[in-house]
Formats: C-alpha cells, sequence, structure tokens
C-alpha cells in the first residue's frame, strides 16, 4: 500500500477513477530494486502508470516531459547523481523518495543544486518514505538484501569488531526496524535479551521512537500518514532475540518445501534460479559444449502451490504436484474432445444436436483456458523447482542427514555413529559434514573428551572440511 501510494505522487491511490493512470519514470537505486521487486511485478508497475524503470546509476537518456519518481537511499552518491540529474533536466518534475530519512544536509545539497540548475519548480516532492526493509510475505520481511553481509551474525561475533562498526551495524537494524514500524503506524513494547546485541538493538530503537513521539506535531505515528487512526492502545509485540541462544536450527538440514528450497538451490527475494541440466543430445565431435540454461522462477504470495505446500514435508510436495498433473491432463483432454466434436463433417441429424449440447460445454472450457494456462505453469515451475531439490537430496543424501540432526537435536538415541557418517564418501558435501558435526557439538550436553575430538577432527578433514567454524564454535562453547 506504502509503495503503491509512493508511485501515484503519494496520493492514496482513488478506487474507482476510469482515467488512464499518469505515465511517468521510476528511477531507483539497489536497495529500492530490492524492495520493490518482491511485491509488485512489471505488469502491475505498468498498470500504474510506470513505463520505464531505470536504476539510478545507469547511463539514462532525457525524457523532458514526464514526471520521474525516484526511490533511492540518501547516500551520499545517491544524491550527487539526483543533483546531476537536474543539472542535466533529464525530466519534466521530480518527485525525489527516500528509503530512508534524509539528513538535513543532504536536503541542502539538493536544493542548492536545484537553484544552481534553475530547476526548483521542477521538483514537486520530497518525502521519507521509511520503507527501508523488504517484505517477502504477508507475515515476514528481512532488513537487507544489499551488502546483507555487514549486518549478518558474523559481522556482529567478529572477535576483531570496532566499536564505531558495531555502532554502525546497530544503527543499520535500528533504522530498518523504526521503517518497519512506521509503515505499521504503531508503537511495539520491546522485549529483549539481556547482555547481548539484541538489548543495544533495543535501546537504540526504543530512544529513536520517544524521540519521535515527543514532538506531537512532527510525530510519524499520529496526524495524516499511513497508520493513522491505527495509534491505539493494542501494541504488537516486539520481541528481540540473540541468534547466539540457539545456534543449531540455522545449521540444520530441513525436510518442508521451502527451506529446502532456500537450502539447496540459489533463492533470493522469492526468484529462484535453476541451472538447466545440459541436454544430452551429442554435439558433433569439436564443437563447444552447451551452454547451460539459466531460468529463474518466482514463488510469491499469487501462487497457490507455493502458499499451501512451502510449509509441507518435502515428499508430500512431489505427490501434490502429481495429482494437480493428473488433474490439469484430465481437463486438458475434456477441451481435446469438445474440439473432435467440433469438427463434425456431414449433415446428419445426430451430429446437430450433439453440437447443440457441446457448444455450452465448449463455451465453458474455453472462458476455463486461461485458468488451465496459468496451472499448467505453475505445475511446470514446480516440476522445475521439486526436481532440481530432489536431485540435491539424492547426491547429497540429505534425508540421512535430516533424521540424524533431528535424533540429535531431540537427544534421542543414535542408531548409527557419527564418525561413519562424516567418513562416508558419498554422503553430502564436506559443508554438510561440518554441519552435521557442529549440529552435535553444540547439542551435546558435555563436549566430547580431547581424543574423541582429534578422532573426528581427523575424519572431517579427510573428508575435506575446513575446521575454522569447529574452532570458534568450540570458544563460543
Amino acid at each position: 500500500v506504502a509503495l503503491k501510494r509512493m508511485l501515484n505522487f503519494n496520493v492514496p491511490p482513488v478506487k474507482n477513477s476510469t482515467g488512464e493512470p499518469v505515465w511517468k519514470v521510476l528511477i531507483y537505486d539497489r536497495f529500492g530494486q530490492d524492495i520493490i521487486s518482491p511485491l509488485l511485478s512489471v505488469k502491475e508497475l505498468r498498470d500504474m502508470g510506470i513505463t520505464l524503470h531505470l536504476l539510478l546509476h545507469s547511463d539514462r537518456d532525457a525524457i523532458p516531459d514526464v514526471p520521474a519518481v525516484y526511490f533511492v537511499m540518501p547516500t551520499e552518491e545517491n544524491i550527487d547523481r539526483m543533483c546531476q540529474d537536474l543539472r542535466n533536466q533529464l525530466y519534466e518534475s521530480y518527485y525525489l523518495n527516500f528509503i530512508s530519512a534524509i539528513s538535513r544536509s543532504k536536503l541542502e545539497d539538493i536544493a542548492n543544486a536545484a537553484i544552481g540548475a534553475n530547476a526548483v519548480t521542477q521538483v514537486a516532492k520530497v518525502f521519507d518514505q521509511y520503507l527501508n526493509f523488504i517484505t517477502l510475505e504477508d507475515d515476514m520481511f528481512v532488513l537487507c538484501n544489499q551488502n546483507k553481509e555487514l549486518v549478518s551474525y558474523r559481522a556482529i561475533n567478529r572477535p576483531d569488531i570496532t566499536d564505531t562498526e558495531m555502532e554502525t551495524i546497530m544503527d543499520t537494524i535500528v533504522d530498518s526496524l523504526f521503517c518497519f514500524f512506521v509503515t505499521l503506524g504503531a508503537i511495539p513494547i520491546i522485549r529483549c535479551s539481556r547482555g547481548t546485541a539484541a538489548e543495544m538493538v533495543a535501546v537504540k530503537l526504543d530512544k529513536k521512537l520517544r524521540e519521535n513521539l515527543r514532538d506531537a506535531r512532527n510525530s510519524l505515528f499520529t496526524g495524516d500518514t499511513l497508520g493513522a487512526g491505527q495509534f491505539s492502545f493494542q501494541r504488537p509485540l516486539l520481541v528481540l532475540v540473540d541468534r547466539n541462544i540457539d545456534l543449531a536450527t540455522p545449521l540444520h538440514h530441513s525436510w518442508t518445501y521451502q527451506a529446502l528450497v532456500h537450502d539447496v538451490l540459489d533463492f533470493h527475494l522469492n526468484r529462484v534460479n535453476l541451472e538447466e541440466s545440459a541436454g544430452t543430445e551429442n554435439s558433433p565431435a569439436g564443437a563447444r559444449p552447451k551452454k547451460k540454461n539459466k531460468k529463474s522462477y518466482d514463488l510469491t504470495a499469487s501462487d497457490k502451490f507455493w502458499q499451501k505446500h512451502k510449509g509441507s514435508p518435502f515428499p508430500e510436495v512431489a505427490e501434490s504436484v502429481q495429482q494437480e498433473l493428473e488433474s490439469y491432463r484430465a481437463q486438458e483432454d475434456e477441451v481435446k474432445r469438445l474440439k473432435g466434436i467440433m469438427g463434425i463433417e456431414g449433415e446428419d441429424e445426430g451430429a446437430i444436436s450433439m453440437l447443440s449440447d457441446n457448444t455450452a460445454k465448449l463455451t465453458s472450457a474455453v472462458s476455463s483456458l486461461p485458468e488451465l494456462l496459468e496451472k499448467k505453469r505453475l505445475i511446470d515451475l514446480h516440476t522445475n523447482v521439486a526436481t532440481a531439490v530432489l536431485e540435491h537430496i539424492k547426491s547429497r543424501k540429505l534425508d540421512v542427514y535430516f533424521e540424524y540432526e533431528e535424533k540429535i537435536m531431540s537427544k534421542s538415541t543414535l542408531d548409527k555413529s557419527l564418525l561413519d557418517i562424516i567418513s562416508d564418501p558419498d554422503a553430502g558435501t564436506p559443508e554438510d559434514k561440518m554441519r552435521l558435526f557442529l549440529i552435535y557439538y553444540i547439542s551435546s550436553a558435555q563436549a566430547p573428551s580431547e581424543i574423541d575430538l582429534e578422532q573426528y577432527k581427523k575424519a572431517l578433514m579427510d573428508a575435506g572440511c575446513n575446521l575454522a567454524p569447529l574452532n570458534y564454535i568450540k570458544q563460543w562453547k
């Protein structure tokens, strides 16, 4: 809703207006692209009048009679580039939207550039959008995708981190959380674990919210913002937890569809990229090997199958794909049969009476065609994705890992020694083995004795593992 409002020049879109949307260009940076792409498809952008969407730092031509909507982070280089656009008089008018709040000094830089370029009248609106987070599903958002290494677990727990770096990381996280609550239009009750990074975030966020509420006239949570009217006594609970509380879970090999796709395939911002296996046709001797085709699929909220099965165990998903395929084939055969009847030759009585019966059937069949095609597209998509996942499961014996890790984590008896799995050359990649051993190490009540540990280390090294993670976890434990 907030994005659509922004693309409509910060006026809520009117539902029943029949008029054409105003044609405009959208200029975003990488951050803006990541925020928009999981939520709005190219078609939806077009329906809102966006004819062109371009990256801020690409080479852009002047389009003098079109308004431009900018959606960027207020960074130095972005501001410089916007000032340059003003000087070059690229567009008719400029709607500047900043993903995070822009500082006073940077705002003055833009003002100076506009005055210098004699373009003050063309800058129509300048808005802080407070949209610095990426929404992937109705109930899930992530903080950042570009340079996500900056706010990763590793960044926060590096032994050589300086205080200023830590401050920057905390500020980045707080800024995104603050944006989230502004968009939600609600002030949270904050709870956190003490003495950890989570507490630092909580304190900073609390301070930022209080400062904003102190000035009632300019508060983002009252007045005519998006969330106005929701400002009530029912406040959401924000629980901030340090990842260190439970380090085994992210290492665990999971067994549900969505988690497997995320674990074994290249899956970012709801889009999965697959390399198609090269065809087996024999190419003539000396010819170049065929290049692998890359395909990407969007797994979004509009995909009914994904919504229904993303939390299901993988074998169930495979069955469901099969069922969908069968029901699709039955519908397709029906359409084919009707087509056959419609091609009736001859004028005999029987044929004509059948024709009138079947016209009604055919009409309904034709009207269900778009739905059929969409169904076919989804079946193909999930067949490809599930097949790719299955190849990984088979080649890496992920089902064995999953069951074994479940047993370790639930402290039940193990039917097979850990050493066997680690030294089995067919079971998984070195990374899989390392993950398994770390889960064992984290979950065991007392650490394995030095003699055992040496034996495990040797097996891991023979399997080609990098022992750095183990040393870290050992220290951590």
